[in-house]
């Protein structure tokens, strides 16, 4: 895909309108009260109105005389984990299509209106198969035309989503839609509270700054990365850390968390205040209370100018166009994912040495404690061309470490066509990265979880040998009420092969303790468990109910001095195993890549161990920042270890 191609495609298709309405779309249903289901879509494709969001598909192609040779190809395509083109390198092969072959099977941009391609490469009847399958970024299929002897393997390589398209109702009028009534919206600003002033929204210029305050999880990380990105390089910005300096506020905001709304109105404060007072100020909030609350945040805080649900970060700074208008935007309706790789490159942080990558969005699991699905949509994973090519950006800026992120990455794949799973995707990026480069990743789902994962976090020399595996609670009963589709003799399963194939693995989770119902009894198999694992570190939570959720409404909530009660005894039993977990290392070689310095030791850096251990010894950050060295191991701490240069 080239990017000078999707510029000019892009533009193409962009109609300037006069009008200062300009607003923010997704493509929707016209239904405001869909059928009730039996349960919640699986694909993002039923949650949105496919031929309206998107506007133009990018596709590759492969074109052969039969259906059996088709597959044929197509499983020699899904086969091929050592070559950073699977596609392409067999369409010069095997293509019988003289126009596409020598370019990868290169097609270039469809319109679907028009269903047909510029280069008229593909027969028309083709396009118009492939159209009602409503692929998505990455997805193959096999279309065979009426023009005999012709058989196609269509890649779809990116979608462009439609941006100045009214799908909207008139303005300040609801269109709800989607699994969670997501909703899409520009309102009128109205004059403020206060001196009455009419809000004001700053020039976007060269020398305006930005400030984002980023709580949670690495995907809100990786998400601010984005925004940093798109705001540095696309609407030329600084940022800064100060925010009286800061010409937009940012607030990437993380709803696990009980009181996750009022932590957000507290730190608003002094910025509506700003605005207020008739400073020229753009208050954007995003993230997962973003997109639980939606509107509901203008109401209480009609100061900010932007509510934008995670889906929309690539479309930020079409909404801040919006803004500019005397609008306010609220975008929480589901939205299909699109690559456009080749702009907005994230500003990283991570001190150069490591990176989170996304490689699935959303969760389809509406676990009944999880607020996940509601926030993040559901599953869409990345093509693995498309991780990979995130990854070599990031290997070829110097980063020696990358950590593959998704609420539930044993999911991916499962949503692609043809499905794919993660251990390919370990395989692929384990044949294509360079030298060192460490690949880790999170979050497993014990339900999800693979043999094949096993194998390959032991046999690939890139993959670094740590599992995180939550198991949320030792009890059948509770396990069985969280929907979380194991048992604890089924988790006890996994652990065991793991300790078989990748004896020196570390192994990490999470738990939640107090869960609606959980007795002293079913809380002891939390213990059991833990006793039986010994977790190298463990994440403890107590239950709190979030908004969205089916257990925040069952009637047998715990008092909260139980669950306050219990959340101390499993962390001094975490604490306990972490330490013993961290003695083996002790008087023991271990491969260290070095990330910063100590913050409370001048003389002494860090990094980590492949197995994720911090390991703090002397030297200079200068001459060690991203290099790996081999560290003797003298002390163990519960959560760290010392050590001296060998």
């Amino acid at each position: 895909l080239n990017s000078q191609a999707f510029v000019q495609h892009r533009i193409k298709h962009q109609q300037v309108s006069s009008d200062i309405n300009i607003r923010l779309y997704s493509a929707v249903s016209e239904e405001t009260s869909p059928k009730k289901k039996t349960w919640y879509p699986r694909r993002i494709q039923e949650d949105v109105n496919y031929e309206k969001l998107v506007e133009s598909f990018y596709l590759r192609h492969i074109l052969v005389e039969t259906r059996d040779m088709a597959q044929i190809a197509l499983n020699q395509y899904l086969e091929n984990t050592s070559s950073r083109d699977p596609f392409g390198e067999l369409a010069e092969k095997i293509s019988a299509c003289p126009a596409s072959r020598e370019e990868g099977g290169k097609i270039g941009w469809v319109d679907i209106g028009s269903a047909q391609d510029d280069a008229g490469i593909l027969p028309k009847d083709v396009l118009s198969q492939l159209i009602p399958l409503c692929p998505k970024t990455g997805d193959v299929h096999i279309i065979e035309s009426k023009v005999a002897g012709q058989v196609h393997v269509i890649r779809v390589e990116e979608l462009l989503i439609k941006h100045n398209a009214n799908l909207l109702p008139d303005e300040d009028k609801e269109l709800r839609v989607g699994s969670y009534s997501g909703k899409n919206s520009v309102v009128s600003r109205r004059k403020l509270k206060g001196k009455g002033v009419m809000p004001q929204f700053p020039t976007l210029e060269k020398d305006k700054k930005y400030m984002i305050q980023t709580n949670g999880c690495q995907m809100n990380v990786a998400d601010s990365e984005r925004l940093a990105g798109i705001l540095h390089h696309d609407l030329n910005l600084s940022p800064t850390t100060k925010g009286a300096e800061a010409d937009v506020v940012l607030f990437n905001t993380c709803s696990i968390r009980d009181h996750a709304e009022q932590k957000l109105y507290d730190m608003l404060g002094p910025f509506s205040a700003r605005k207020r007072n008739g400073e020229e100020l753009a208050i954007v909030v995003t993230g997962c209370v973003a997109q639980q609350e939606g509107e509901e945040l203008l109401r209480r805080v009609p100061e900010i100018d932007v509510v934008l649900g995670p889906q929309y970060v690539p479309f930020l700074k079409n909404v801040l166009e919006s803004v500019e208008w005397g609008k306010q935007v609220v975008a929480t309706a589901p939205m299909l994912h699109m690559e456009d790789n080749d702009f907005s490159k994230p500003m990283r942080g991570g001190e150069g040495v490591k990176a989170f990558v996304n490689v699935i969005h959303g969760c389809n699991e509406h676990c009944t404690y999880c607020v996940v699905p509601a926030t993040r949509g559901m599953e869409q994973s990345r093509s693995m061309e498309s991780v990979l090519k995130e990854c070599l950006d990031l290997t070829n800026s110097g980063y020696k470490e990358i950590t593959l992120i998704g609420q539930n990455i044993d999911a991916y794949g499962r949503d692609m066509t043809p499905k794919r799973n993660f251990a390919e995707l370990l395989d692929y990026l384990n044949s294509n990265l360079p030298g060192q480069t460490r690949i880790r990743y999170v979050t497993s789902h014990p339900r999800y979880f693979s043999d094949k994962v096993i194998d390959a976090v032991a046999n690939l020399d890139k993959v670094c040998e740590c599992f995180h595996m939550p198991f949320q609670a030792g009890d059948d009963e509770v396990l069985k009420r969280m929907r979380r589709g194991y048992t604890y003799d089924s988790y006890m399963r996994i652990i065991n092969k793991i300790r078989e194939k990748a004896p020196d693995a570390a192994i990490c989770g999470d738990v939640i303790v107090g869960f609606p119902g959980e007795t002293e009894e079913a809380f002891q198999r939390t213990l059991d468990l833990m006793e039986e694992v010994k977790f190298d570190n463990l994440n403890t939570f107590a239950y709190s109910p979030r908004p969205n959720t089916e257990a925040a409404n069952w009637e047998d909530q715990l008092p909260e001095d139980v669950k306050s009660e219990r959340l101390q005894r499993v962390q001094a039993l975490a604490t306990k195993h972490g330490l013993e977990r961290s003695e083996r290392y002790v008087d023991k070689v271990v491969e260290v890549l070095v990330e910063d310095k100590n913050p409370r030791n001048a003389n002494q850096v860090f990094g980590r161990t492949r197995q994720g251990r911090q390991v703090y010894f002397d030297g200079e950050l200068d001459q060690l920042k991203g290099e790996y060295v081999d560290v003797l191991v003298t002390e163990a701490r519960t959560w760290s270890l010392v050590g001296e240069r060998h």
